[in-house]
């Protein structure tokens, strides 16, 4: 677990050292949970953003797009149930004065007796080598067996009491765990109550009840009050999806882990339209559609799904593809059926009709929604995670040498093609250099860059991902050839000026991730 400390550590000083991530209004000495996406942050988030858009709506026939609005009328919250029950609940220490999530400190110990589970895992397999059948070694060991039941254990009891909202067992339970203050170490602990997670403000200068309004704590209302629009614009039948990009605010109570959990952030999210009995084929389809889609970036063993022991009052089934952050395995993306709840509920509150006339039924009725959500800061994260290495490559000087890299996928790579002159001081060199990097800023993101010894520019080029570095030297102003050097393999070849274009467009392709 240290050894993972460290590496978040590094990683999160990485974002800011090369310009990925900053802490918001550092100048002022920040604001808490707030990031700002740094020069080649903002590159490589707009990538990954582009590879969902395309992967979902540009690939699909009938999944279309919207941008709603931030701002909505604030019975939109009332009908979706965020008023009155999009709560967390809280609990403070007496002792170090901070604030938690009552679920998140149980889940943490239950990630602990997990960890211990790990720990057997990992010593039997030394023990045994080759020989080792780790699913055998799960169902008979004893403790191994024990620590299992008390997981499920406390998960269920976790459900049951954050379904019913009782907040006295989960006191109950942070005091029977003997869970302690992770900043201090204290169990002296206040009652646990409920705390809504919605920022509100007021319309113009109209002031009270009246003129109240919430940033919005997600996306997918915008696309259900939307429904009728889009499906009548769009000539589309069921089942067909409506898909969006947009920002959210959640006043989180502990905002933690860098950009994993904060209070504004940005979701990616997919309504899709079913025919009722249909829900539980489409669940299961896009389970496994959009699993596919982070396996053609993520090694498979850093993705699991997760089932909801507790589902949300509109849900008729949950799961969570979870990725394996350096700090555990958590929610990356959820794919929900979430039934008729929301069309039918804007429809009662709206007093307008929210259905769709199936013309194979003749009738009317309200469809069932199958939704896929996934948070593009956490992406961001779990890609950035993914990438980082640190690793001994050979230097010029016939020995080793170590390098940090982000093996970033081409596709996703801020930049993806640097142009080095072999010498700064060489003025028909850098001229040389400058004409190739003018004609391939036309193609993609590329970087020109002529300071300091060639070694010390590729380094920097392997610390912010770019897959490709062109160098420009004396052969080239004799045969019109240059160096192409890959990020990952170090391997170099001689190519011909006008082939670079080609080429490097050809390996950076985000359509291969399609394949």
């Amino acid at each position: 677990m240290a050894n993972q400390d460290e590496l978040f550590k590094k990683i999160t000083s990485h974002c800011k050292e090369y310009g990925f991530i900053f802490q918001s209004s550092e100048i002022y000495d920040g604001l808490s949970a707030t990031y700002d996406y740094g020069p080649y942050g903002v590159i490589l988030k707009n990538n990954i953003k582009q590879y969902w858009w395309k992967s979902m709506v540009q690939m699909h026939e009938n999944i279309v797009g919207i941008d709603a609005a931030i701002f909505m009328h604030p019975t939109t919250w009332k009908a979706s149930g965020h008023v009155d029950a999009f709560n967390d609940p809280m609990v403070d220490n007496k002792d170090s004065k901070k604030r938690y999530r009552a679920d998140v400190l149980i889940e943490n110990y239950r990630d602990k007796i997990e960890a211990k589970i790990n720990k057997e895992i990992t010593k039997a397999k030394k023990r045994f080598g080759d020989a080792f059948d780790e699913e055998q070694f799960r169902a008979t060991n004893p403790r191994v067996l024990a620590n299992a039941e008390k997981m499920e254990n406390i998960s269920k009891r976790l459900a049951t009491a954050m379904t019913h909202g009782d907040m006295e067992d989960l006191k109950a339970q942070i005091e029977e765990y003997g869970i302690a203050c992770p900043d201090s170490g204290s169990k002296n602990w206040t009652e646990v109550r409920q705390f809504n997670l919605m920022f509100s403000t007021q319309l113009g200068a109209i002031a009270g009840e009246a003129g109240k309004l919430y940033l919005r704590p997600e996306t997918a209302q915008g696309i259900f009050v939307n429904f009728l629009n889009v499906q009548k614009t769009t000539r589309q039948k069921l089942p067909f999806g409506i898909a969006q990009i947009g920002k959210a605010f959640r006043n989180e109570i502990v905002a933690r882990q860098f950009i994993f959990r904060m209070r504004e952030f940005e979701q990616m999210e997919m309504q899709f339209f079913v025919k009722p009995g249909e829900q539980k084929k489409w669940y299961e389809y896009w389970k496994d559609v959009r699993l596919k889609w982070h396996q053609a970036l993520h090694n498979s063993e850093n993705l699991r799904y997760h089932d909801h022991d507790n589902l949300a009052h509109y849900a008729d089934a949950a799961v969570d593809i979870e990725f394996n952050f350096p700090f555990g395995f958590k929610e990356l993306e959820g794919i929900h059926s979430r039934t008729d709840f929301d069309l039918s509920s804007h429809e009662k509150h709206s007093g307008k009709k929210l259905q769709y006339f199936d013309p194979e039924m003749n009738d009317n009725y309200v469809p069932y929604v199958v939704e896929t959500s996934i948070g593009c800061d956490r992406m961001f994260l779990a890609t950035i995670s993914h990438a980082y290495t640190e690793e001994m490559v050979p230097d010029a000087k016939g020995g080793e040498a170590q390098r940090i890299v982000l093996k970033l996928n081409p596709a996703l790579a801020p930049i993806k093609c640097a142009v080095l002159p072999l010498l700064k001081n060489k003025p028909e060199l850098t001229e040389k250099a400058r004409t190739i990097f003018n004609h391939l800023k036309m193609h993609f993101d590329c970087q020109y860059d002529e300071k300091d010894a060639i070694g010390r520019r590729y380094r920097r080029q392997d610390a912010i991902g770019t897959p490709y570095c062109i160098t420009v030297d004396f052969d080239t102003l004799e045969d019109d050839t240059v160096t192409i050097r890959e990020r990952d393999s170090l391997q170099q070849e001689r190519i011909s000026i006008d082939k670079i274009a080609e080429i490097v467009k050809k390996r950076t392709d985000i359509t291969q991730l399609f394949v």
